[in-house]
């Protein structure tokens, strides 16, 4: 593992991305010893974890993002995206996203980390009508759209099958993402909606659509069970081997023909390659990840790297969590440390330090294979919330997220609209 230039005293590393595993890597580098940059559309580092309690404000946006420029003297931040790489030249090519302006950098160093964008399978309407959450914005757009639902359901002059409509709310997907989304809705429904919204209390109507034979397939399957069971409990209808054929603008459409109207249709069916990276010439897995080494290299590329979700290591599955691109961001950290002061480097081992979930109610789900703990309930909520609450990048963030779910206990949920 020698791809840097020895003539040079500070080599020269590129970031691409503000995710879990280039603010893992700026956190755990000697960052004295390179001379570094990153480059992103997003100023900022999201814990992405946290983003389904921003939808239905049990905590706040800011709360769960970091500003990139935040303390981390030594690192230059600049405000675009990667467009194409030379590997030849040593140097990626990069565009503004407003004026469309290019300019290059070159790297001794470069740490593709851009992440993945939602997969839609092709399903037409989902672009038009369908909102995402994986960004602070898009749980902003859910959040907007879930209180205008509530707002226009109430007003006098709305009919009751347009009321239905309005206060049907669609999750396709039955993974972390959307069990967790749907989830917290049902606690703002059971918490604050009574209260806010009398009127319309108990109207409101939960449908997770999975295409696969199970939820939260990644998890035990006893844990799965006991989550679609305590959704239907809640009343949450859970809606199994269900393939969505379209999406349209007052309701969705199953692969069996039926046409279910909703006012909110979220869509969290896993991810696809970014146009980066698809552009790429390199080999890629079956899901368009990156192939790389167990040094996370990528082959025939002197000195470029990958990790995280655009990434995978060839022979090995590795899941697209936070935890995977936090332990590939400290390991190259301490790589390319070793490195450049000549030491040997050790291959990438991935650690499984287990899964967790929120399933609603204060309950969650813990999954940890190395302890071989499988865990639900109460405590495991407990655990969910300290894990999380350890893992946020600063101090800053801990303090906003205590406070926030201390105020939502306290005062309810903020249902105002901005």
């Amino acid at each position: 593992m020698s791809d840097m230039k020895d003539a040079r005293k500070k080599p020269r590393l590129v970031l691409l991305g503000s995710g879990f595993a280039s603010i893992t890597l700026l956190d755990h580098i000697d960052r004295k010893l390179f001379d570094i940059t990153v480059v992103s559309l997003r100023n900022h580092f999201l814990f992405t974890p946290l983003l389904p309690s921003t939808t239905v404000g049990t905590i706040e946006f800011r709360s769960v993002i970091e500003p990139v420029r935040h303390n981390r003297p030594g690192v230059k931040f600049l405000l675009a995206e990667a467009s194409s790489l030379d590997t030849r030249e040593r140097r990626v090519i990069c565009r503004e996203r407003e004026t469309r302006s290019e300019f290059s950098l070159s790297y001794d160093l470069l740490v593709i980390s851009v992440g993945a964008v939602n997969n839609t399978f092709g399903t037409p309407g989902v672009e038009e009508h369908a909102f995402f959450l994986k960004e602070a914005r898009d749980a902003r757009k859910i959040r907007n759209r879930i209180i205008s639902c509530l707002e226009q359901a109430c007003l006098p002059e709305t009919s009751g099958e347009e009321r239905r409509r309005l206060l049907s709310i669609a999750v396709v997907g039955g993974g972390p993402t959307g069990v967790e989304f749907a989830a917290e809705l049902n606690d703002l429904l059971d918490e604050d909606l009574k209260k806010a919204y009398p009127e319309i209390s108990g109207q409101m109507k939960i449908t997770l659509f999975e295409a696969g034979k199970e939820i939260l397939g990644a998890f035990d399957s006893e844990l799965s069970s006991y989550t679609r069971d305590h959704f239907r409990r809640q009343g949450i209808d859970v809606r199994l081997e269900t393939p969505v054929a379209e999406v349209r603008a007052r309701s969705l459409v199953l692969k069996n023909g039926e046409e279910i109207p909703a006012g909110l249709v979220v869509w969290s069916t896993g991810y696809s390659p970014t146009g980066f990276v698809a552009r790429l010439k390199f080999e890629r897995d079956r899901a368009g990840r990156l192939l790389l080494d167990e040094f996370l290299r990528i082959p025939d590329a002197p000195g470029v790297y990958a990790a995280g979700d655009c990434a995978q290591i060839g022979g090995k599955s590795l899941p697209q969590t936070a935890q995977v691109a936090m332990q590939q961001g400290k390991y190259l950290a301490r790589a390319f440390v070793r490195q450049q002061k000549g030491k040997k480097v050790e291959p990438f081992k991935f650690v499984n330090l287990g899964m967790l979930a929120y399933i609603g109610e204060n309950e969650a789900l813990a999954e940890i294979p190395k302890a071989g703990v499988s865990a639900r309930g109460v405590l495991t909520y407990m655990f969910w919330r300290s894990a999380y609450l350890t893992r946020l990048v600063s101090l800053k963030n801990k303090v906003l997220v205590l406070f926030d779910w201390s105020k939502a206990l306290v005062f309810g949920r903020d249902l105002s609209k901005f």
